[in-house]
């Protein structure tokens, strides 16, 4: 299988932080990662030192994927020369996506006119003013249209990139990936957990959420989790929603359907025997669950993410991916 090509395109003064999300991820072997700028050569960055980049814009014909990490200082319109190359990288089918404020780059093309998009709490507002045909959501992590993708604040970058390995290659080797990193394989929540200041500090929920992950098959009930942790059930639910973002119920139902993905595309054993090792008590609400958070039914993802395994690919590890919200 021919490795997907990314390239990042970069622009003085270019971020580092939000180009190392995207190298780090894309660096995997079913990926070729790459970088370009518009006038090739030193590539000053917002952390006071240069990188040397060497390919110019033609670099972006020859991709699959063009990341746009950053796009500083956001009152800086891009050139016309970049805009007419994204619009052609996007009419020959490459995937555009953008990090933190490369969103302005994306909707100064007009090609995010009537979606929704998103970026850094910070510039949403800017966006949104310069771009008033764009649908700005300002709380989520990142939204992905499937040919243009756009994520929220700097580090939202890596959440959004193992969302699109996800998409190429599973759920299973994108958290063989995310493990690599250190970090979950899918975040809850939005933004909007970020951008208010709480009110006061929290315990950390770490260690129960490492035991439910681990007794998924277990009937969990919200009043099973307070206690583990010797809470009441409202004071459990408030402290995922000041960290995770979402409820208890939704936070659980993901981990199941991302078990659920790891257990289709790394076994053979049929959807009863899965949802009893993933909590969902029976086939056919796994299968009503899993229609709701993908979109698809069991079969046929199992179809087409087994389909790449038996084509030739190394199996993915097992390990968690993503879910969707919804209630255990």
């Amino acid at each position: 299988m021919q490795p997907h090509r990314v390239v990042a395109l970069v622009t003085g003064t270019q971020a580092s932080f939000e180009l190392g999300c995207a190298a780090a991820v894309f660096r995997a072997d079913r990926y070729r990662f790459g970088v370009c700028t518009e006038r090739p050569g030193p590539v000053p960055t917002t952390e006071g030192f240069s990188m040397v980049v060497r390919a110019g814009l033609r670099a972006l014909d020859r991709a699959d994927t063009i990341v746009v990490p950053g796009w500083l200082p956001v009152e800086r319109e891009p050139s016309d020369v970049v805009l007419r190359a994204l619009r052609r990288t996007h009419r020959r089918g490459a995937r555009l996506v953008s990090i933190c404020s490369g969103a302005i780059a994306l909707a100064a093309t007009g090609l995010l006119d009537g979606r929704r998009a998103t970026t850094h709490w910070r510039y949403a507002d800017e966006l949104q003013r310069r771009f008033p045909a764009v649908l700005v959501d300002p709380d989520v992590l990142y939204i992905d249209h499937g040919d243009i993708a756009t994520s929220a604040g700097s580090g939202t970058g890596i959440d959004l990139c193992l969302q699109l390995v996800r998409a190429d290659h599973g759920a299973a080797y994108a958290a063989q990936i995310a493990r690599r990193m250190v970090m979950p394989p899918h975040r809850e929540g939005g933004q909007v957990q970020y951008r208010v200041e709480p009110t006061q500090q929290t315990e950390s929920l770490g260690t129960l959420l490492d035991w439910v992950t681990e007794h998924l098959a277990e009937p969990l009930t919200l009043d099973d989790l307070a206690a583990r942790i010797n809470v009441s059930p409202r004071t459990l639910a408030r402290r995922f929603a000041d960290q995770l973002g979402v409820a208890p119920g939704q936070w659980l139902l993901a981990q199941r359907i991302a078990r659920t993905r790891v257990l289709l595309e790394d076994t053979d054993l049929p959807v009863e025997t899965i949802a009893l090792r993933v909590g969902l008590s029976s086939a056919t609400n796994l299968r009503r669950r899993f229609h709701a958070a993908l979109r698809t039914t069991p079969s046929a993802y199992r179809r087409a993410f087994r389909a790449k395994v038996v084509a030739g690919d190394p199996p993915p590890a097992a390990a968690l991916g993503a879910g969707s919200p919804g209630t255990p």
